[in-house]
This record gives structure tokens, C-alpha cells and sequence, in this order.
């Protein structure tokens, strides 16, 4: 089923770029591997980039369709899944990048996949009752 609306997975999309941004400096993920650092806040960075240029209410110029986009969350999201096992960092920045891999998809899965939501007129109340 498909709730997220676009307007809110924009929301999302700037929360978890900032978590992306942030959790590696707050958790001190370049103490064990700073590639576990640099590749979370690249990856904030460019959800940063490819969400601003997105056709959605949270963009501000409209290059990238919206499908387009959740194509692109997905892979990002296989990407961060497969990171932290593919270049051997562990601990805390295993579970941020697992966990923030999971949910990425999950809101991927979740979220609708057309931008406009067309209101229900009288055809279509006619058409269901037929």
C-alpha cells in the first residue's frame, strides 16, 4: 500500500539527509573508518542535491521526475545497505547505515508514485456505484 504522499517524503527526504549529514560527526564514525564518515555525509549531500532539483512540493527546481527520484532513493539505499559490509567498517556505522538503508526503502516502497493526487469528482462516483 502506498500512503506516503510526495509531500511528505519530501519532509523525509531532508530529515534523513540531515541525519546523514550529522550522525557521523555526532557518532564519531571516522574514529573507526573515515570512509563510513565521508560516504554518509557525500550521500546526505547528494539527497540534499537530488531532492532540491526534483518535480515535488520540496523541490525548488523541477529537473528530476518524482519517480525518477524514488528510483534514485532506492539505489542509494542499496548502496548504503551494502557499504559498511563491501568496505568492512562495523559497530555504530554498520547499524546507522543498515538501519538507514532499511527505512529508506521501506518509505520507497510506502510512497506514492504520482506527485498529483486527483481529487474524486462525480464520473468517478458514478463509474464505482455502477
Amino acid at each position: 500500500m502506498r500512503f506516503i504522499s510526495p509531500r511528505f517524503h519530501g519532509v523525509l527526504d531532508y530529515v534523513v539527509a540531515a541525519a546523514l549529514i550529522i550522525a557521523p560527526l555526532a557518532l564519531g564514525f571516522a574514529a573507526t573508518s573515515f570512509a563510513s564518515a565521508a560516504i554518509s555525509v557525500a550521500a546526505g549531500l547528494g539527497l540534499v542535491v537530488y531532492s532540491l532539483l526534483t518535480d515535488y512540493s520540496a523541490g525548488v527546481r523541477q529537473v528530476i521526475p518524482w519517480r525518477l527520484h524514488l528510483v534514485l532513493d532506492a539505489v542509494a539505499a542499496l548502496a548504503l545497505l551494502a557499504a559498511p559490509f563491501a568496505l568492512g567498517f562495523g559497530g555504530v556505522a554498520r547499524v546507522f547505515y543498515v538501519v538507514v538503508a532499511v527505512a529508506v526503502l521501506a518509505v520507497v516502497a510506502t510512497s506514492q508514485t504520482e506527485t498529483q493526487v486527483r481529487p474524486v469528482d462525480a464520473t468517478d462516483v458514478d463509474r464505482l456505484a455502477a
